[in-house]
């Protein structure tokens, strides 16, 4: 079943972005924008979205799989911000990729009204007319290794001073994440894709306590968490074992579990939304799981 949603999703053609900001200097720190109705102001009570794109973390993956989702959710009214960050083999790994995300996810709508106060992000966009508008809550949305980092991203905003440095954003959709990184390492999915992230197998003992959702407190934010039960690049049972363990330090954390789909299904938009992405856009406007 995954490959064949692999196939589906690839064979999407690739969405132009309405306009594309950078928040460093190296060619992967930037965030593409995907406003709703080609740049008018999106209803404030729907979400902007950031989405964080999955590959296992490797230079090889990027976010242009994933700009047909992006186009898809402005489609449905949602501004997005669909981001690139320094990948293994291009400059990432520990410790790069991690302060990529607290980064873009600080930047990627500074100034518009949620989570802490940033630097606005360089603009590489035409002038006028497609300024990133503000709107409703801020989610951040990330896919496989994309949903590893958000759930990181949920736990560093747990361990700050909440009054002093707010979360910048307000819930967390994970789809298919790699939310238990000791198990993911001692299976050795992806050929030791854990290992090649945190510098190689003698660095995951150190570096896991300060990377691995399961071990970090659980997320400031609420999370739903999307899996397919047949999911053979991401066992489902991470997700099961993340839940548990946040939920049990006090989390508030949500797991739909999507019977008989795999990796890629929930981020295949269809002109009419039901199954694995009806569940995305109920999770993404925080409305209950559709029957």
């Amino acid at each position: 079943m995954s490959r064949a949603e692999e196939t589906a999703l690839l064979a999407l053609a690739a969405e132009p972005p309405d306009r594309t900001t950078r928040y460093g200097g190296h060619p992967s720190q930037v965030v593409d924008h995907y406003l709703p109705d080609g740049g008018l102001r999106p209803d404030p009570a729907r979400p902007r979205v950031t989405i964080l794109h999955g590959g296992y973390w490797r230079e090889a993956y990027d976010r242009t799989h994933v700009s047909p989702l992006a186009a898809a959710l402005a489609r449905e009214g949602m501004a997005v911000a669909l981001a690139e960050y320094r990948r293994v083999g291009g400059g990432g790994g520990w410790p790069a990729t991690f302060e990529d995300v607290e980064r873009l996810v600080a930047t990627a709508w500074a100034g518009t009204g949620s989570g802490r106060a940033a630097a606005p992000a360089r603009d590489d966009g035409p002038p006028g007319g497609n300024a990133v508008p503000p709107g409703g809550p801020h989610v951040l949305l990330g896919h496989s290794a994309g949903g590893h980092l958000a759930l990181w991203a949920a736990a560093r905003a747990a361990q700050r001073n909440r009054r002093d440095d707010p979360p910048a954003f307000d819930r967390v959709v994970a789809v298919a994440p790699v939310a238990d990184l000791g198990r993911a390492h001692a299976l050795g999915l992806s050929d030791g894709a854990v290992a090649g992230l945190l510098g190689g197998p003698d660095a995951v003992a150190e570096l896991l306590p300060l990377v691995d959702p399961l071990r970090l407190p659980p997320p400031a934010v609420p999370v739903t968490l999307l899996h397919g039960t047949d999911d053979p690049d991401v066992p489902p049972t991470l997700s099961r074992a993340y839940a548990e363990a946040a939920r049990r330090a006090g989390g508030d954390v949500t797991l739909w579990e999507q019977p008989g789909t795999g990796h890629f299904a929930a981020l295949t938009p269809a002109r009419v939304a039901t199954g694995p992405y009806a569940d995305l856009l109920a999770a993404l406007r925080g409305a209950p799981r559709p029957a």
